[in-house]
């Protein structure tokens, strides 16, 4: 038997689920304010994963995954325990912000005190009551405000638990990136607990294939864990490409940006990905990719002021290939 689990107070014994709400706060007006967390414990012992979204308030895709997931009848079989916190920015969530009240960001904050500022009171919070509960974490993102990412992975690859389950994701990119002092990743990764942090779509919309996307790869790193039963038959993922790095491509003026590349395009050295006019289009400047890659991200807004970002575009060692992957992938979420 699986042992039980106790957070926020609570005992969730084996073979039960169990919704919590872990109280952070109360408002000015005296309501209390708590963080919503459901736990499935599975009957048999297993990894105990974290599925995260909404440290960004404004970053809701995630949400919408962690819903879905609760839903499945497979987690009748679990083996471990799954820690869902869909989430995780309370405040900035109910006030459609990515921040909290005080502007912090929260995957800044990390990993708090139980006496600094509200941002850092509610990351200790997490990090007690769920990171050390925890075997390993999934952080779920979008886009920030005004801008839309293709479905990628982001991780430390350099850990072999990683590497393996950034792979058993199965979207078509990784970006093997670098650590931000106090994002949520870093501080779990210091606790020796393999993490991910999955992007797609863009903030305060509910995109349905980032979200799709999401879903399956959750549910695919359950079942590399163990966690899950391996379906009977499944279509063959592609075997997603790891980026050798990315830059965003900035407007050379202020205006009206009219675009002709979308996510996911293969993109080469000089092509021009958009035009910035003034709105009289009188001055017009070209945007040209700095080299050859895929555009894994871009602003969703036509109007930008000099030095915006408009593109994101990743850099592979085999381009061809990450364009086929990516094409492939795009026919198996339709």
């Amino acid at each position: 038997m699986s042992e039980p689990i106790r957070i926020g107070g609570v005992e969730v014994p084996p073979g039960t689920r169990q919704s919590i709400q872990i109280p952070v706060s109360r408002r000015a007006s005296g309501a209390e304010v708590s963080l919503p967390v459901e736990v499935v414990n599975g009957r048999s012992p297993g990894p105990r994963l974290f599925v995260c979204a909404a440290v960004h308030g404004d970053e809701i895709n995630g949400v919408e995954i962690i819903r879905r997931i609760l839903k499945r009848g497979a987690l009748r079989s679990l083996k471990g325990t799954l820690i869902a916190v869909p989430v995780v920015n309370v405040f900035g969530f109910v006030s459609l912000s990515r921040y909290l009240p005080d502007r912090r960001d929260l995957n800044r904050s990390f990993p708090g005190s139980p006496r600094g500022s509200l941002a850092a009171r509610l990351a200790d919070t997490f990090m007690t009551e769920i990171v050390e509960k925890s075997t390993h974490g999934i952080d779920l993102h979008t886009g920030a405000l005004h801008r839309t990412n293709l479905p990628q992975v982001r991780a430390c690859l350099d850990d072999p638990e990683t590497d393996r389950v950034a792979r058993a994701f199965g979207v078509p990119v990784i970006l093997n990136s670098n650590l931000r002092d106090g994002s949520l990743r870093q501080e779990v990764l210091e606790r020796k607990v393999p993490m991910l942090l999955y992007e797609g779509g863009e903030a305060l919309r509910f995109d349905e294939w980032a979200i799709r996307a999401g879903e399956r790869g959750v549910l695919g790193v359950m079942r590399a864990l163990g966690m899950l039963p391996q379906r009977a038959s499944t279509r063959a993922l592609p075997e997603p490409m790891i980026a050798e790095g990315s830059r965003w491509v900035r407007a050379p003026q202020g205006g009206i940006v009219r675009g002709s590349v979308k996510l996911g395009d293969r993109v080469a050295a000089g092509q021009v990905l958009a035009r910035v006019a003034d709105p009289l289009g009188t001055e017009e400047s070209e945007v040209l990719a700095p080299g050859a890659g895929l555009v894994i991200g871009r602003s969703a807004l036509p109007v930008v002021n000099e030095g915006d970002a408009i593109y994101h575009i990743a850099t592979f060692e085999r381009l061809a290939d990450a364009a086929s992957t990516i094409e492939e992938f795009q026919a198996g979420l339709t």
